[in-house]
């Protein structure tokens, strides 16, 4: 190749490593001509070239001694089509923060480990909640309401589509559910293959050998990167639960015969199969690289047993549903057995059982720094988790209930026509939305009242700075400050949310008002066609994500935070990218401090910070001996010590402290970065938090008489000179142990 390229290892090496929204390789380099010197077009190592040959520039490469790389890693996140598919995996996502956001005490194991079996267990109902949605749409609205003679389907001006299995088999409703089955199969074919792609390229990407654990720190533990098995075991449970409530949905209209009793009753097997399955001890344990897993490999067949017949007993049901059942009701509503039932008062035993766990363990977790929500942030993550499943499934519901026919009640009488019933539960929790559209707005406003009497505080001390300019540098300082009130956002959220539900509950069980009727059923129809535009936003969305690579980079700012974390309580959310991530990154580093003389600065922006920290307490201590630290922008302290204590509280990021020497840039104006080992001071002495945080200004000062430059909030901290100041000082720095 023409021009100059340095592909050499020795020597200095800058190792940026980029955040949210994933910066492009020339815009970390600062420079046009970017080309991949390892890696390939999903992750990679770029370096700079010179179409002309080297510059002699201050900052040029040059080969033996020093070199600026960068590594990207967006294309786990931002860069494949099946992004537009995550939209709708959200809750899937949340179920495994949940996870990572409980508080791991000493002497609380017992405990931690129930509670960790119940979460997988609330993952798996989340499962159930989604595909049950589904198949309510398809196999109740559709196949045994809408296209029963005399039904919506049934009249002329119904899509031809369906109209016809009205046409051919308007009195045959098992055959109309067997077609109709094969909707939610197909979302659960789609959710196993994604899931299983991911799988293979991403978990499986094995970490070096001789990894290095440092005691006490579990962000340190290489088994944290190593989700092979038990992420395989976990899809297979749950694969197997979404097919047996396919299949149980099918059956159960039909039990009055022996047959369809019989299939009912193996389906329902499969349903608490998976439910033992996913609470068994092991199921989702994760070991070391290299390691043995005591009990993993007759785990794995178990679980691949279940899914296997799952697969079998609905292809039983189905055949069996083609074929003609006898004994179906007459029911204007698909009759059941009480699953979903059960599935509701399970739900409920186990957000009590997870709030009575996890309030129990964060009183033992005191004094391990700032803790988010009390400690109690796991279970608000859940129950988040759980409203935006059903928004979403009761918005497939609504959606196609509106589509297809009108939505009613089931308690409306007179003739039947076009209404399609949706259950009374169904109305009143459509009736929850405008109480929390409600709440929505009284956080605006109590958020904007808080920025506002911050700015005021903060105004006076900026005044030698910046002088008639310190109103608005106060306001955006304000601004940014808010992201530490997430914590209370969330908790007034659910509150509210909570105190809803407790209402219409009541209403519901003592039949106090009707969902149709009066202001309760004005608020059911808001709420109802509100989840069904909520639902079609979203595929709106994905659609035009599938296609436009700028939108599928703005939505993956969402997975960068979500999807750090590993799969560990649901396998079917989107992929955990930092599973190839830390590998190739520890591999990388270990290539670039082969000698005794190499050195490497890992230079992590915001979420790359998190990346890096990771990846210093994964090395061992003839790399770290090599390897220096700088970090800006870093959420490690502001977010991740408040949400994930137990991985980056103190402890860790004491250890990633006495690992390397370490500096963090920080500003105020930076709504997700902030310092990592103190708290803030805009006023006092600069370097007064610890030896490791510096603050930036931003705004730069203006000159007097000339407008206030331009605020970089989040972004371009490689262009500051404390960053320069930082780089110099790092690359003479003499070892702190490790």
């Amino acid at each position: 190749m023409d021009g100059f390229l340095d592909t050499s290892t020795n020597g200095m090496t800058e190792l940026r490593v980029h955040g949210v929204s994933g910066t492009p390789p020339g815009e970390m380099l600062n420079h046009p001509h970017p080309l991949l010197v390892a890696g390939d077009g999903t992750t990679g190592f770029y370096r700079r070239w010179w179409p002309a040959g080297r510059p002699e520039t201050e900052d040029a490469d040059v080969p033996g001694e020093r070199h600026r790389e960068a590594y990207a890693w967006a294309g786990l996140t931002s860069g494949g089509r099946t992004i537009a598919l995550w939209l709708l995996l959200l809750p899937f996502a949340l179920a495994n923060l949940a996870y990572f956001m409980l508080p791991r005490p000493e002497g609380g194991r017992p405990v931690r480990r129930a509670l960790e079996a119940a979460q997988r267990l609330f993952a798996l109902l989340l499962t159930g909640t989604l595909v049950a949605a589904v198949t309510r749409a398809s196999v109740d609205l559709i196949g045994w309401q809408c296209t029963a003679a005399g039904r919506a389907c049934a009249y002329a001006t119904a899509p031809g589509w369906v109209r016809w299995m009205a046409e051919l088999w308007g009195a045959e409703h098992s055959r109309r559910l067997a077609v109709t089955a094969l909707v939610p199969l197909a979302v659960v074919v789609v959710l196993w293959v994604v899931g299983r792609r991911t799988w293979q390229r991403d978990e499986r990407t094995a970490m070096p050998p001789d990894g290095f654990e440092r005691p006490g720190v579990l962000l340190a533990r290489p088994r944290l990167w190593h989700g092979d098995e038990p992420v395989r075991r976990l899809r297979a449970v749950h694969v197997a639960f979404a097919l047996g409530w396919i299949g149980l949905a099918v059956a159960a209209p039909f039990t009055r015969s022996g047959l369809g009793l019989v299939l009912a009753v193996a389906n329902a097997v499969v349903l608490v199969a998976a439910v033992l399955a996913v609470v068994a001890p092991g199921v989702a344990r994760r070991v070391d690289p290299g390691a043995d897993d005591p009990g993993g490999a007759v785990l794995s067949r178990v679980c691949a047993a279940l899914e296997a017949a799952g697969a079998a007993v609905l292809a039983v049901t189905l055949v069996a549903a083609a074929a003609g059942l006898p004994g179906a009701s007459g029911s204007r509503q698909l009759p059941g057995v009480g699953a979903g039932t059960v599935q509701f008062v399970l739900t409920l035993g186990l957000v009590a059982f997870t709030l009575a766990g996890t309030w129990w363990l964060a009183r033992r977790d005191r004094g391990t720094g700032p803790r988010a929500l009390g400690g109690l942030a796991s279970w608000f993550a859940l129950l988040v988790a759980a409203a935006v499943a059903n928004a979403l499934g009761l918005g497939v519901m609504f959606w196609t209930a509106s589509f297809f026919g009108v939505p009613a009640s089931p308690g409306v009488g007179g003739p039947v026509g076009h209404r399609l019933f949706l259950d009374e539960p169904v109305w009143w929790t459509a009736a929850l939305v405008p109480v929390l559209v409600a709440g929505l707005v009284v956080v605006g406003l109590v958020l904007w009242n808080a920025r506002r009497s911050e700015a005021a505080r903060l105004t006076p001390g900026l005044e030698p700075r910046y002088g008639r300019h310190s109103e608005e540098v106060a306001g955006c300082w304000a601004l940014a400050g808010l992201t530490d009130r997430a914590g209370q956002v969330l908790g007034l959220l659910t509150g509210i949310g909570l105190a809803g539900f407790a209402l219409v509950t009541v209403f519901y069980q003592f039949r106090l008002l009707s969902p149709v009727d009066g202001l309760a059923g004005l608020f059911a129809t808001i709420g109802s066609w509100a989840m069904a535009a909520f639902l079609v936003g979203l595929v709106l969305l994905g659609r035009r994500a599938y296609s436009d690579p700028g939108l599928r980079r703005t939505i993956g700012i969402l997975w960068d935070v979500s999807t750090f974390w590993p799969r560990a309580t649901h396998p079917l959310a989107p992929p955990c990218y930092t599973e190839r991530v830390v590998p190739e990154l520890i591999s990388r580093v270990r290539r670039l401090t082969r000698d005794d003389a190499d050195l490497v600065l890992l230079s992590g922006h915001s979420q790359g910070s998190v990346i890096a920290a990771s990846v210093v307490l994964q090395l061992d201590p003839a790399a770290r001996g090599r390897v220096r630290l700088l970090t800006h922008g870093s959420p490690l302290r502001r977010l991740y010590a408040a949400f994930f204590p137990a991985y980056f509280g103190p402890a860790a990021l004491g250890a990633v402290r006495d690992a390397v020497p370490w500096f963090n840039l920080y500003r105020l104006s930076d709504p997700i970065g902030g310092p990592v080992l103190g708290r803030v001071d805009p006023f006092g002495p600069r370097e007064s938090l610890s030896a490791v945080d510096l603050f930036c200004w931003d705004p730069a000062r203006p000159e007097p008489g000339d407008p206030l430059p331009e605020t970089r909030w989040h972004a371009g901290y490689w262009f500051d000179p404390p960053y320069a100041e930082a780089l110099r000082r790092l690359t003479t720095a003499t070892l702190r142990g490790g």
